[in-house]
Formats: C-alpha cells, structure tokens, sequence
C-alpha cells in the first residue's frame, strides 16, 4: 500500500467545456487508485463532451453542476472548504478568465473561491488562445495569487492544428497534484528567464549491430527535474537517452540520443546558451573499443569466451565544469552532478560522493545509493545533496517528483546565493 493511500486526501476535481475534457477521466481513477477521495465538479458545457454518470462511477461520488442543487448541505462553499486540493483539467480560457474575474455563477468557480487548499489549473485550448494577451495576463493573475497554472503541452489540438495548447497527460497532472499534497510550496513560478538543459536516462554503447553495454537507468529523476523547472517557468531543453516509454514533460523540448558520445555532443551544443546544467543522466564509463560489423556468433568450442576490449568515455560533467573555468560557458550559473553509489571496503555512500564532488568539481551533487529496489527503475527515491561550500542535505525518501523539487529549489537558491 502506498504512503498516498495510507492518508487519503480529499480531492476536487474540476473540469471544464473542452474536448480535453475526456482525459478527465483518466486523472480521476488514477487519482482513486492512489487512494484518494475524489469529487468531480464539471461545468455544465462539460458535461457536453463527458456524462455525468461516467463521472460518478470513476469518482464513486456524485456530480452537480449548480449552486442549486442540494442545498441544504451548502455544497459551494462546503466543497472548497473541505477540499485538500483542487484540480481544474482542463481549464479552458473561459474558466481562467471567470477564475479571475471572482465569477461564482456554477459549482465549480463559486468552490474555487471558498477554496483554501492549493489550486492547480491544467489549461488546454488552441494555441491562439493561449498566446493571446487576455489569457496571458489571466494566467499571470491567477499565478500572483498563489494558485500553480500549469505550462500547457505542445503537440496536436482538435483537428489539423499543432502547437502549444494541449493539456499535459493525466499522469504528468497526477504527478503534479501528489507533489502538491505533500509540499503545497513546490510549484513557484520563479525560474522565468532561466535556461536549463537537463540530461536524463542510461547510454548504450554497441558491441554488435545486436547487442549494447547499457545500465539500469529509466530515466524517470531526470524527466522529473526537466518537468517541474519546466512549470516553475525555466525553459527547458532535455537530452533523453535510453529511458522507459516515458512521455516527453508539457514544455519540455526533448533530443534523443543514444550512445555516450552523442550525449557529450548534444551537451557541447546546447550547454552554451544555457543558464543552468544537470546532469541526471547515466552515461557509460566505458565503451568497446571496436565495434563488430556483423553479429558476434559463438563458436563451436562451448569453453571458447569473447574478450571486448573497453576504452573511457568522455566525462561530461567534468567537460561542463572545465568549459566553464575556461569562459567557454559565460552564461552558466550552475552545474549539477548526479552520483549513483554502492558502498565498499574503502568507504560507505557518502564517502564515495564526497570524493566524487572534489573531482568533478560541480557546484552540486545528488547522491543516490543503488542497489535491488534503490534509485534506478522505480518511481521513488531519496539521498543527499552536496553542495561544492561543503554543505550536506538529506534528500528524504519520497516520489522522484518530490524529489526533484528539492534539487530545483537548491538550484534556485544557489543562482540567487550567487547573484544570477
């Protein structure tokens, strides 16, 4: 059982009149499988595109529109009062614009304003109307006052068109509501103007057209740090290598590599307009030094191995900080290391990264420890967080998500610590 279902939340769930309504769905069971009590509250023009009773057998609960409805048990300002979150997806334009203007002529804005939980609007409409000045200065308003407007996905919108507009996936939009059960403080949109490129997931080094030397890595703390510097404003670029079928973050532009070498490249490329460096990904110490033009058969003599040759990568972290020391990298403010450690004869976990930090000389260093069912290939984490002044924080055990606000919030303070 999860720690989610062990303290179950109260949970409005808002949806708006838009074709994206249908997604709805999905973010309210996999919000009741995480164990949470979940209210629909659609608007009417919503139930247009989804029927109330699908609602009401996702949700277990049922689904009023009005502020007329049951009302001796008060609903529009029970509901806002009694909730833990609110999650409006999606928010059309016309729902932000009523959000800000204070309207409470249906269920839904009169329970956004008797809210005193956190508030997540997940928008979705065509890219005109995102980029237009009124739904801009909306977007900003709502932001002032506290609630977190999430950065919209690009990509298809209803019939031909393509842009940004499109409500991010229901499990990026759980993952964000989860995070802001746990620490309603973790979405400050504080990082507009930032640039930071993200690196994420293992390499794979060919042996054979067939075969690769890899690692365990999924990619998932990477695509994380990527996800929430992208909704805390920064604009993010993020060199994905191997990774799980993971879904590219809502404004995230996403390069795919594959081998240690095309991520030191797409690196060397992007790292110069870049603000900020983290380098979440497992990239391969070593590689073969020949790589065989056709499969390596095996012989007929079942005693007979096959030695491969290894030669080093390049260390691209330590190629960052060298680049930087050298004013290659004039906009550069900070470099974020990862280290993924096992203890040994020599010394335990931190041990290890403490020396790590003194070599790479990266300005902060995540440190996880690894082993069965630590780090790589699941959906949480913990370690510590190293900091070049010697600091040591203790990064507690938690979803990656949470995870990843605290490294995005120790590189907030380290730019603001230096003056960036």
């Amino acid at each position: 059982m999860t720690a989610q279902a062990l303290t179950p939340k109260r949970i409005i769930v808002g949806v708006a009149g838009g074709i994206a309504a249908y997604k709805a769905c999905s973010l309210v069971r996999q919000l009741r499988e995480a164990g949470h009590q979940v209210r629909v509250v659609p608007t009417e023009s919503a139930l247009r595109f989804v029927g109330a009773a699908t609602f009401e057998a996702l949700s277990g609960q049922p689904v009023r529109t009005g502020v007329f409805d049951d009302v001796p048990e008060v609903p529009h300002v029970r509901l806002g009062q009694e909730a833990d979150l609110v999650v409006v997806a999606p928010a059309t334009a016309d729902l932000l614009a009523r959000a800000v203007a204070g309207r409470a002529d249906d269920l839904l804005t009169a329970t956004l304003l008797t809210a005193r939980c956190p508030v997540l609007f997940a928008p979705a409409m065509h890219t005109e109307m995102w980029q237009h000045p009124a739904t801009a200065e909306n977007v900003a308003t709502l932001r002032r006052r506290g609630a977190v407007v999430l950065e919209p996905a690009s990509g298809r919108l209803t019939g031909a068109d393509t842009g940004p507009g499109r409500l991010p996936e229901p499990e990026e939009i759980a993952a964000f509501a989860e995070l802001l059960l746990a620490r309603a403080d973790a979405l400050p949109f504080d990082l507009a103007g930032c640039k930071v490129l993200v690196t994420a997931g293992g390499t794979r080094e060919a042996l054979d057209p067939v075969r690769f030397i890899g690692n365990r890595s999924s990619g998932k703390q990477g695509y994380a740090v990527a996800r929430v510097a992208a909704q805390r404003g920064a604009e993010v670029t993020l060199i994905a290598g191997n990774t799980v079928g993971l879904a590219d973050p809502a404004g995230v532009e996403v390069l795919h590599v594959t081998s240690a070498a095309q991520l030191h490249e797409a690196v060397s490329k992007h790292a110069p307009d870049a603000n900020v460096l983290v380098m979440a990904a497992a990239v391969a110490d070593f590689r073969p030094a020949n790589v065989a033009a056709s499969k390596i058969k095996k012989t007929a003599d079942a005693a007979e191995g096959h030695t491969v040759e290894m030669v080093r990568t390049d260390d691209v972290l330590a190629g960052a900080v060298r680049a930087r020391a050298d004013g290659q990298l004039p906009d550069m403010r900070a470099i974020v290391g990862f280290a993924a450690e096992t203890g040994d004869a020599q010394g335990d976990v931190l041990f290890h990264a403490r020396a790590k930090l003194v070599r790479k000389a990266c300005d902060l260093l995540v440190v996880n420890a690894v082993g069965d069912g630590k780090a790589f290939e699941v959906d949480s984490n913990d370690g510590w967080l190293l900091g070049a002044d010697g600091s040591e924080v203790t990064l507690e055990h938690g979803s990656k998500t949470l995870m990843a606000s605290r490294i995005v919030d120790a590189v907030a303070a380290f730019i603001q610590r230096s003056g960036g």
